[in-house]
């Protein structure tokens, strides 16, 4: 198993480390987005109102939203899955 070792030296650099520990939440945050979008556009599940169908706009932004985060990601060289 590899190790990775990261250090953050001082003060100044408590931002950094604070965002690299972060790091699984942020994707999991992201994984979360994804996933409610996806109920929109896989199940016709409404993000809007509870227990209701989506409509055609808002399966179409869903669609498009989900798109977009990939391309961002992608832009990063970074995977959701």
């Amino acid at each position: 198993m590899a190790k990775v070792i990261l250090e953050f030296d001082s003060v100044e650099e408590l931002q950094d480390a604070r965002t690299a520990l972060d790091a699984m939440s942020w994707k999991r945050s992201m994984w979360d987005l994804d996933q409610k979008l996806r109920s929109t556009t896989r199940h016709g599940m409404s993000i809007l109102a509870t227990n209701k169908e989506a409509s055609g706009i808002e399966l179409e932004v869903a669609e498009k939203y989900r798109e977009v985060i990939r391309e961002i990601l992608e832009g990063y060289s970074l995977n959701i899955e």
